[in-house]
């Protein structure tokens, strides 16, 4: 983990009357928590270390000495889970007034943020839905349906995915998609005719998020640098960065241990740590190296590993606690041989322990789920309950992104995935063909399906094709929109819209008659209220 911010180190001794968290720090965390706010200053720490408890401990004590405002103060990370964490821990620190006025979160909220108020600037309309992996999957498919031919004819085999992939790659980079096509053209390699396509669907899918007003997470990040760099003035009120996890970034954004970039695969560059003493000339480094999380001979085991790394920062890790069991390493001729071992074992240790330790007490890491098979069978054979972790992240579930599709198209109807989401969501005996038909006559017209449907429900006349029937059935889908979009501008609060829109579709009743867990799923939609997130006005 990296903190990047302004600081060096202070040479008083801290006042433990006054800011009594200081009290358990080690003399490192101490050193980087009341270093001086005038130089950057760039803090490795590794793994179980404290790092979130320096950071935060940082953040008030630059607002509680040194007189920082709160919103003056920007920290952002690298997942919602260390946002989150992050903010909970400062809320016990300065109160939940002042916490809230920081500028906290993850690289693609705090972005969000700026272009939610600022984004008019470079010509963005500030009611942009934000597309998610299956958004951007629906419409990367489609374009690659109306490609199937010309792919077929050239013996291309192009998937989604692989596309999507790409594109978040060039993102990463800064490419464009002209800036992709000219990398094509100029390219000898075998693969330059497949790099020409990918250029093309690159171009074809960002007009496709433009004409629905939408960006991908992606898009966040490059329409984020865009602002800040065409207008950099609406940054003034912004005195002291800390950015956590920096080791985790690339060109696009700033995103430390070294030793714990596990992001790679999203274009992270540990390149970055290094470029930022380049970039703040006087960095000073402070090492935390005590770590309280895990034995002496994990870590002894772990560091042999990545010491292998000639290129990495020199550093070590001290345990705080006792050496313990040592980590064994057992291969075998089969993944059934395998399994079989790891369930005699588990019963061995329980045996062993003489009841001190229990079957929640261990836990199985695989490198994918599809592993887990074998596994499974072995640990059913052998009568020991076990339990899959996993599955859909929260704001993945069926229910919570059926909530979010309502309100992203009272507050941007051009959004036309959301639109296909819901039209018919509860049931309203809109088909697949009639949502076809909707989506046909609204390309014709050069509208969105939303506003087609408002349109008929005006009365307007019923584009050809469309059935009668389908008016009647629209009009209760347009009413909630609708009454959402009025609720949404008087200020209510994003939770009471979710409760309105729970309301008026009676999607409780809908869950209990079409979903066997039910139940589940409606308590993941009451979360979903209760999130304080939500609580704020849904139009400031």
């Amino acid at each position: 983990m990296s903190v990047k911010e302004e600081g060096a180190a202070s040479s008083s001794t801290p006042d433990l009357t006054r800011y009594p968290y200081l009290g358990g720090l080690n003399a490192a965390q101490l050193k980087a928590v009341t270093a001086s706010p005038d130089i950057p200053l760039q803090i490795l720490a590794g793994p179980g270390s404290g790092k979130t408890r320096v950071l935060t401990s940082r953040v008030a004590y630059l607002v509680q000495h040194h007189g920082y405002k709160p919103f003056e103060i920007t920290a952002v990370t690298f997942t919602n889970k260390a946002a989150q964490e992050m903010r909970h821990r400062l809320e016990v620190l300065l109160g939940v007034k002042q916490a809230s006025d920081l500028i906290l979160g993850t690289f693609h909220a705090t972005c969000a943020k700026y272009l939610r108020r600022y984004g008019g600037l470079i010509g963005l309309a500030n009611n942009f839905a934000i597309a998610d992996a299956d958004d951007c999957k629906k419409i990367m498919s489609g374009l690659l349906k109306a490609k199937a031919e010309y792919l077929e004819a050239s013996r291309m085999q192009l998937k989604d995915r692989a596309v999507l992939s790409e594109i978040s790659k060039a993102k990463a980079k800064g490419e464009s998609p002209d800036d992709m096509a000219i990398r094509a053209a100029s390219d000898p390699s075998s693969s330059t005719s497949t790099t020409a396509i990918i250029a093309e669907l690159y171009a074809e899918y960002e007009a496709a998020l433009q004409e629905a007003n939408s960006l991908d997470f992606d898009d966040l990040l490059v329409y984020g640098v865009k602002l800040f760099k065409a207008a950099p003035r609406i940054l003034e009120t912004c005195k002291h960065i800390l950015v956590d996890e920096f080791q985790d970034t690339n060109t696009t954004h700033v995103v430390g241990d070294p030793d714990q970039s596990i992001y790679g695969w999203r274009s992270a560059e540990i390149e970055n740590l290094n470029r930022m003493s380049k970039d703040f000339p006087g960095v000073e480094a402070i090492y935390l190296e005590t770590n309280y999380r895990s034995t002496g001979s994990i870590l002894k085991a772990a560091h042999s590993v990545v010491s292998q790394d000639r290129e990495r920062i020199p550093k070590n890790l001290i345990p705080s606690h006792p050496v313990s069991s040592t980590v064994t390493l057992k291969t075998f001729s089969t993944p059934v041989i395998e399994a079989s071992f790891i369930a005699t074992e588990i019963k061995r240790l329980i045996a062993y322990s003489g009841g001190v330790l229990n079957y929640d007490d261990f836990a199985i890491l695989l490198r994918y789920n599809a592993l887990s098979r074998v596994i499974e069978s072995a640990l059913q054979k052998d009568s020991i309950p076990n339990r899959i972790v996993g599955g859909h992240k929260f704001f993945e579930r069926m229910e919570i992104k059926d909530m979010l599709a309502y309100l992203q198209l009272a507050e941007n109807p051009n959004f036309t995935p959301a639109f296909i989401r819901v039209v018919n969501v509860p049931k309203r005996s809109i088909g697949d063909k009639s949502v076809a038909d909707l989506l046909a006559a609204a390309k014709k017209q050069k509208v969105s399906p939303m506003q087609l449907c408002e349109d008929i429900i005006d009365g307007d006349q019923l584009p050809a094709g469309i059935k009668p029937a389908v008016k009647k059935n629209l009009a209760a889908f347009v009413g909630v929109v609708r009454k959402l979009r009025r609720a949404a501008t008087k200020g209510s609060s994003v939770a009471d819209l979710i409760r309105m829109t729970v309301e008026k579709t009676g999607y409780e009743q809908y869950l209990q008659t079409s979903q066997p867990d039910w139940e589940s799923r409606w308590e993941n939609v009451q979360e979903l209220v209760c999130l304080p997130s939500l609580r704020t006005c849904a139009a400031c």
